[in-house]
This record gives structure tokens, sequence and C-alpha cells, in this order.
């Protein structure tokens, strides 16, 4: 990405190679991969530079809309702080049962501890939902489960209640957010929300 830059102001963007007219002369689209850097300098295009020290994982985070700014002989495209999503449900207050919006102490909006163990529960019933049919099978035949099937979906419901547990007892986001970011030791990735046991059929 490209700005053309005028008595210090970007005026232009081009997200990708085009001709344009600047004051009385018309430039090619191949200027953008054939004129070197000082040459296009010359005459105010400048790549963009992308500073991405703010811009936060927007799965956690609401990112501010990016802004371009010149300075120092050079276009930033960079964004303001980053606000982290509620981890916590929010509740109506006594000001929102007034102005008739909702019932106190009901929840207003969902936090990302209900949208994860929400998610959780999903993927531990389809983990499950592999197996069912032996449950099935011996709920209407007396077939035995084996004790392997029954050894895996036991290990599944457990490792759900402490992954439930940790995500409940995140005290802020950036904690969330710990819980699921990916750490390499020794050729090996993990994370410290762990994973469930998958049976492999």
């Amino acid at each position: 990405m490209y700005a053309l830059v005028e008595s210090g102001s970007i005026t232009k963007y081009f997200n990708q190679p085009k001709g344009f007219t600047l004051g009385d002369l018309q430039y090619p689209a191949d200027i953008f991969t054939k004129w070197s850097v000082a040459e296009k300098e010359a005459i105010g295009i400048y790549e963009v530079i992308t500073d991405s020290t703010n811009k936060k994982d927007e799965k956690w985070y609401i990112n501010t809309n990016e802004s371009y700014a010149f300075a120092d002989n050079q276009v930033t495209k960079s964004w303001g702080t980053a606000t982290a999503k509620a981890h916590a449900d929010t509740l109506f207050t006594a000001q929102d049962e007034t102005d008739g919006k909702g019932i106190e102490g009901e929840v207003n909006t969902r936090g990302l501890k209900y949208h994860l163990i929400n998610d959780l529960k999903t993927t531990v019933a389809n983990e499950l939902a592999k197996t069912d049919w032996y449950v099935i099978r011996n709920t209407e035949k007396s077939t035995a489960i084996p004790s392997a099937i029954s050894t895996h979906r036991d290990a599944v419901r457990t490792k759900q209640a402490s992954m439930e547990t940790a995500i409940t007892n995140a005290t802020d986001t950036p904690a969330l957010e710990t819980l699921y970011t990916y750490t390499t030791t020794d050729g090996v990735q993990s994370r410290p929300l762990g994973e469930l046991p998958i049976l492999e059929l």
C-alpha cells in the first residue's frame, strides 16, 4: 500500500499500483514497481509502514480503526489502544430498569466466559457423540460398553470440568487469552487450558 503526500499531508491512498495524475503530469502504474524508493518519494509517493504495536487479537479485544500519519519522512498505519472485551456477563442496573431497558440483575450482555464455555460444551458434545451409540446399544440390548470407551468418555467429562473451572476462574480478559495461547517447548505445542481427549476412530 502506498500514500501520496502533498505539502506534508496525505491526500491519496493506493491499495494497488495504478496510474494517477499529479499536477499536470500523468504517471503510469508501473512506477510503483520500477522506480526506486527515492524516485517515488521525490514526487510524494511513500510506501505505508504498518505499526501493529497496539493491534490485538479481535477474539479478545476491540481494536480502534486504523489511522495514517506522515512524520519523519514516513507514512505509518497504526491503531489506538485496544479495549478488552468484557470477560464476564454485564447485568442490567437499577437505572436500566428505570429507563425501561431491562430488569435489574438480569443479564444484559454475555461476556467471553459464557461464549467460551458454550463453545467447549459443543466440542464435548461432538466428541461424546462419536461413541453415543455404545450407550444406546447398552440401553437397548444390554451389550456391555467396552472399558476403553467408558474410560474415554469419563476422561472427556473430567477434562471438561477442569477447563470450565479454569475459564470461570480467569480474573480478566488477558487471563482468558493466556489460557488459550499456545507456546512451544521442546518442539511441543501446548496451552494452559489443555486439550480435550480425542478418540481416534
